[in-house]
């Protein structure tokens, strides 16, 4: 919001349509009238000359004879161009000035939209002392005026900043007070501020997600799932999902990870963020890592994004992994690393995938065979013969094929019969697991 959006609205905000038919008083309407000018030519001076600007402004402020309208716009001012001209010591001074307008000489609802603007302009500083004692100040002066909501709203926004810079401690020492300030006084959560508690918890959730401690990620995860009397905004619950997400991937649990980056999507998706673009990459990668053979963009909450140009290579890559297309999989991530690959989270994962569909493809290669060169296997694979072998390792051990390896002469050789009841066995297994996946997408959508 501009200054002038902001000084417009106060005076509207004030505005009084009752008719006057005498006015005796109009000497008393004069001094308004010059603190008026006096401002407005202060602001006038703000681009070419901020100091000259900064004397006018505290002339109107001194020649306010009880606190008023002008005097706390100026005094706003002052604090927004001493902190652009990096003097951060004047523009705590002032802000506390500014503070004891808020008391009587404006309404409640501009100072808190003043208190706002400034704390939203300041919060680009890198000075964190003077940060914290901005912040230290303005959580002072709520708790002494009882204006827990503005308090509330304060804590979130600083817990947000220090989440961003990655300053853990801070942000554990006002998410504590926060969770305080919920809490009954036999310190159970109050299920009435349900709302609030959510957004605690994301909060503390994103942190425990970025440090990779699962254990208290876990906890505060289940905490949010047991939170029912609540409306929170649906960015929140986009947030807690993507985490629960990205706690059951590192768990190797892909079904539930689906599911939570499934509701995320949904929940981004509702608040116009474009978040939802990274958690559906995030879907398709955990379908992937099922071994789904069910497209995900064939959901209606998905299919309009199929042709996103940063979701495209995803569905090229679903499409090449259902088809088993090992080289046209390679040649997607290879091309498209900027929308796939650099995303951190997704390139830990990828290596699994990749996995998931070479053993597929071994699979596929080696049924019509009762003996097969690994050198063979290799170059169809195009992987070392040292990554064929431990493929067919895993193969085995999880009773995918039955056979053995010959390390000696370099090949394969298969127990035909065996495998062929357990080639049938998969395939009754993938289509039993793809009439399930519908069934639950459908109670999903429905």
């Amino acid at each position: 919001m501009s200054d002038f959006e902001e000084d417009f609205m106060a005076e509207d905000g004030d505005e009084d349509f009752g008719f006057e038919f005498e006015d005796d008083n109009e000497d008393d309407d004069e001094p308004d009238v010059d603190l008026e000018n006096k401002y407005y030519n202060a602001k006038g001076h703000k681009e070419d000359s901020p100091e000259t600007a900064l004397k006018e402004f505290r002339a109107v402020v001194d020649a306010e004879e009880e606190k008023g309208d002008w005097g706390f716009k100026a005094l706003k001012q002052m604090v927004k161009l001493e902190f652009a001209m990096g003097d951060h010591k004047a523009a705590l001074r002032d802000y506390k000035e500014l503070l004891t307008y808020t008391r009587s000489a404006i309404t409640r609802n501009y100072s808190e939209k003043s208190i706002n603007s400034i704390i939203d302009n300041i919060s680009t500083s890198q000075d964190m002392a003077f940060l914290e004692d901005f912040y230290a100040v303005t959580l002072k002066y709520l708790e002494e005026s009882k204006n827990d909501r503005l308090w509330t709203k304060t804590n979130l926004k600083l817990a947000k900043l220090w989440l961003d810079r990655q300053e853990y401690s801070r942000l554990t020492k006002i998410i504590r007070q926060l969770h305080h300030s919920c809490q009954n006084d036999d310190g159970t959560d109050d299920q009435r501020k349900g709302t609030l508690l959510l957004e605690i918890f994301a909060l503390e959730i994103q942190m425990y997600t970025e440090t990779k401690d699962n254990k208290k990620l876990k906890a505060v995860y289940q905490q949010c799932l047991q939170v029912k009397s609540a409306i929170p905004h649906p960015r929140i619950m986009g947030i807690i999902r993507e985490c629960g997400g990205k706690m059951h991937m590192s768990e190797s649990e892909w079904e539930k990870a689906q599911t939570d980056f499934f509701e995320a999507f949904k929940s981004y998706d509702e608040a116009g963020s474009q978040q939802r673009i990274q958690c559906l990459k995030y879907l398709v990668l955990a379908n992937m890592l099922m071994e789904s053979q069910i497209n995900p963009f064939d959901s209606q909450e998905t299919k309009p994004y199929a042709g996103d140009k940063q979701i495209v290579p995803m569905t090229n890559l679903v499409n090449a992994f259902q088809r088993k297309e090992i080289n046209e999989f390679e040649r997607i991530l290879r091309t498209n690393r900027s929308t796939i690959m650099d995303d951190p989270f997704i390139r830990t994962y990828i290596d699994n995938v990749l996995k998931n569909i070479r053993l597929q493809v071994l699979v596929k290669l080696l049924r019509p065979y009762t003996r097969i060169e690994i050198s063979f296997i290799s170059t169809q694979l195009n992987v070392a013969a040292a990554e064929v072998e431990e493929l067919l390792v895993t193969l085995i051990l999880d009773n995918r094929i039955a056979g053995k390896i010959d390390q000696i002469n370099q090949r394969v050789e298969l127990d035909q019969e065996s495998t062929d009841l357990q080639y049938s066995a998969m395939d009754k297994w993938a289509t039993n697991a793809q009439g399930l996946y519908r069934n639950v997408l459908a109670k999903v959508q429905g």
